[in-house]
């Protein structure tokens, strides 16, 4: 296979092949379901489009809890068959599909009651790890175990003694969404699809009742004087897979369509490893839900909340009482609690879920559906991170019955994402690659763990450019180099985009990416071609964002959070 580049010249032109042809099937959406549509269909040998009115997975897709699991608390609720489809899919990635991005995690559940909640916890465990077993996908990960409140403090000596009586403790996996995401639309593109993020659609093309394709507007470049460049796209099959935008879309073509999608915001903390002193990850139960402690490089991940929010959906903001909630609940079981000076940084994201199911979010189903409303046209919301490729192939199931030919059967589950093929003998490897690049072995682990195999192209930068082999000074977890490539392979547009997802400097650091900022923008500039007044530009957005958030995480309530965090505006007038 070859390695697909979304660098601006590749960007302008799948727009143009876009424009110039009758495609099989054009997808509206670039988060994770959007990609991996995109991706079934291009391996199906059908002509394929895929545009995002932002930047990949700058959406739900980038700010999820990070990880890919069955969902315990799925069984509770007896949503069995989604939880043993989720647990299919979490050995796929492991094992085939993404083992460079997706890593197995341990948790430890903390027992608060003698007797009765160990018989009912393990009971619960165990059958989750019968029913990953059962899949044919299970056998990479160690099956659960019971502790004593000593071996478990022994893991996990943050723990009060006081906070339990003793643990089980389990695997599930995690993944960095938004690099998932990028690497999923690269692979597609491998595979001859036409990709462009920040291509808004912004009406339905009809020919009577069938919708027979859309309008796009190239945010990033000139039609003229004071105007964006538009174009007309075609196609067979339009599949809306717009998240929690799916409502908005429907009303493009004056269809509301057979089902709500109501938005839960979810937020997640980001402290220094050091905080908790832990070797394993940790769930605990909340009244509302669960909350995850969650192993993240050099920090842990903590949440998330449950909230229903009908605010702005490009930019949920976190208010001070969510970041009180967290705080207060995983304080509860901490010998050394949290204060907010501990938070290096914050993320909130929102969940499509299906409405109709219960009034409380926190209750509804992460089931999918999949819909054609009129002639021409495939919805499909709901649904949860781990299980997208399940719901990109129900997408394009529906969408192959409009099209009049014979289509091959769905075949991602045998398709590696771009870097997963020979990334087992390249970590093999590793200390042999950082004597022959004059990288720490830590270095090449770092890249191997982003880029797979595809490491091999950040290192021709660095061969080109030694300096590009240099840390940044203050964020040196990440290479130059790494800033340098999501321009050039990657399609990243603009800082925001490298800080905020193709690395996570933004919640990584205690300034959230501000000492970065200026250096990341030079280097993008010379891949994007960038003047000094581009710099300035794209410094200036970065920073007001970062003092709008910061403001925003002040506010004591959602309505004065999202008025502060909407003083910040895009990058590109949206």
């Amino acid at each position: 296979m070859r390695t697909a580049t979304l660098g601006p010249a590749e960007r302008t032109e799948a727009l143009a092949r876009m424009a110039d042809r009758e495609l099989d099937v054009l997808v509206v959406g670039g988060g994770v379901v959007g990609a991996g549509t995109a991706l079934d269909a291009a391996t199906r040998g059908l002509s394929t489009g895929l545009l995002e009115g932002r930047d990949w997975a700058a959406g739900t897709s980038s700010r999820s809890s990070k990880l890919i699991h069955g969902g315990l608390r799925y069984l509770e609720m007896l949503d069995f068959g989604l939880v043993r489809e989720a647990l299919k899919e979490r050995g796929l990635m492991l094992d085939r599909i993404a083992p460079h991005l997706v890593k197995p995690v341990p948790f430890l559940y903390p027992l608060r009651h003698r007797g009765w909640e160990r018989f009912y916890a393990g009971s619960g465990v165990a059958l989750y790890d019968a029913m990953a077993l059962s899949s044919g996908r299970g056998r990479g990960l160690p099956v659960h175990r019971h502790l004593s409140r000593r071996r478990a403090l022994r893991i996990a000596p943050a723990l009060k003694k006081d906070a339990l009586v003793g643990a089980l403790q389990y695997y599930d996996a995690r993944v960095d969404d938004a690099r998932h995401v990028a690497t999923l639309v690269r692979t597609a593109a491998a595979y001859g699809a036409y990709c462009a993020n920040r291509a808004r659609v912004t009406g339905f093309l009809r020919e009577g009742e069938r919708v027979v394709g859309v309008t796009v507007t190239d945010l990033e470049e000139s039609g003229g004087p004071d105007r964006f460049r538009t174009y007309e796209i075609r196609a067979k099959q339009v599949v809306n897979a717009t998240g929690v935008w799916t409502d908005d879309t429907q009303r493009m073509i004056a269809e509301r369509g057979q089902f709500h999608v109501n938005a839960s915001k979810g937020i997640h903390l980001v402290v220094p490893k050091d905080r908790i002193h832990s070797a394993t990850g940790l769930i605990l139960r909340t009244e509302k839900s669960v909350l995850f402690v969650i192993p993240w490089g050099r920090h842990w991940v903590v949440g998330t909340t449950d909230t229903a929010w009908d605010l702005d959906k490009a930019h949920p903001a976190a208010s001070s009482a969510d970041i009180d909630y967290l705080l207060e609940r995983v304080n509860s079981v901490l010998a050394v609690p949290l204060s907010r000076d501990d938070v290096q940084g914050v993320y909130a994201g929102l969940r499509p879920l299906l409405a109709g199911e219960s009034e409380a979010t926190s209750q509804l189903s992460r089931e999918h559906t999949v819909a054609h409303p009129v002639p021409g046209l495939v919805v499909v919301a709901g649904g949860k991170y781990t299980t997208y490729r399940v719901m990109a192939k129900d997408a394009v199931d529906a969408a192959v019955h409009g099209l009049d030919h014979r289509v091959a059967e769905c075949c991602t589950e045998d398709v590696p994402l771009a870097g997963a093929e020979g990334y087992h003998a390249l970590w093999n490897a590793r200390a042999r690659i950082a004597a022959r690049t004059g990288l720490h072995v830590a270095r090449i682990e770092h890249l191997l763990n982003r880029y797979g195999s595809l490491m091999d192209e950040v290192l021709e930068l660095v061969e080109a450019d030694p300096k590009l082999g240099e840390p940044l000074p203050a964020a040196d977890d990440y290479l130059k180099a790494e800033i340098a490539y999501a321009a050039s392979h990657e399609g990243a547009r603009h800082l925001e985009d490298v800080l905020t997802r193709r690395t996570r400097i933004s919640f990584e650091t205690f300034d959230r990416g501000t000492r970065s900022a200026r250096e990341c923008a030079e280097l993008m500039a010379a891949v994007l071609g960038w003047d000094e007044e581009q710099i300035a530009r794209e410094v200036q957005h970065y920073l007001k964002r970062v003092e709008a958030e910061r403001e925003s995480q002040l506010q004591p309530d959602d309505q004065t959070a999202d008025a502060a965090r909407l003083g910040a505006p895009d990058t590109v007038p949206l």
